[in-house]
C-alpha cells in the first residue's frame, strides 16, 4: 500500500518523492469540480433526482494522472468528455462518494475557495445518506446547497422551478 502514499517524479530529472494525497487535493483544486446535479424524474415522490459528483479532467495526452486517482480511491471511471475532448475521471455513487472520496478531502482539504464547494457537496451527500433527498423539506435543503456552489457554472434547473414544483406537490 505504500506504492499508493507515495511516488516518484514522473518526468522528474531528480530522486524526490512526492506526497500523492497531497498533490491529488491540489490538483483537485485546479482541475477538479465537485457538483450536485438535480434533475426531474416523474418516478420519484419528490419528482427530482439528487445526483452528487465528483470529477476531474485532463487532456488526453496527459490523462495517465487520471489512472493515478482512480488507482488512489479505487473507485470512479475514467471516460472522454466530448464537451471538451478532455478525458474525466468522476464518481457518482453515493457509497465510495461517502466511503472514499470525501474522506480523503476531510483529511487533506482544497486551499481555494472550492473548499466551501466541497463543504456544501459533503453536506449533500451526508444529507442524501439520511434519506433527505426523498422529501420535499430535505430537497429544499439541498437545492439551496446545490444552488450556492459553484458560481461560475452553468444550471439547467434553478432552486426557484425546484421549489415551485414541490409547493404545486404539497398543496395538491
Amino acid at each position: 500500500m505504500a506504492n499508493l502514499w507515495t511516488r516518484q517524479h514522473a518526468g522528474s530529472r531528480n530522486d524526490s518523492v512526492t506526497d500523492l494525497p497531497s498533490y491529488l487535493s491540489g490538483y483537485f483544486d485546479g482541475e477538479g469540480c465537485f457538483t450536485v446535479s438535480i434533475a426531474p424524474r416523474r418516478t420519484l415522490r419528490v419528482r427530482w433526482e439528487v445526483r452528487p459528483s465528483a470529477s476531474v479532467s485532463q487532456n488526453a495526452d496527459r490523462s495517465e494522472v487520471l489512472d493515478e486517482i482512480q488507482q488512489y480511491f479505487g473507485c470512479g471511471t475514467i471516460r472522454p468528455d466530448p464537451g471538451d475532448k478532455t478525458v474525466k475521471w468522476e464518481v457518482r455513487s453515493l457509497r465510495p462518494l461517502l466511503e472514499r472520496v470525501v474522506p480523503h478531502f476531510r483529511q487533506y482539504p482544497l486551499r481555494s475557495s472550492k473548499q466551501q464547494d466541497f463543504e456544501r457537496f459533503f453536506e449533500v451527500c451526508e444529507l442524501m445518506a439520511r434519506g433527505e433527498h426523498l422529501v420535499s423539506a430535505g430537497l429544499i435543503r439541498i437545492a439551496t446547497c446545490a444552488q450556492a456552489m459553484n458560481p461560475s457554472g452553468r444550471r439547467r434547473y434553478h432552486i426557484e422551478e425546484i421549489l415551485e414544483t414541490l409547493n404545486v406537490e404539497m398543496k395538491a
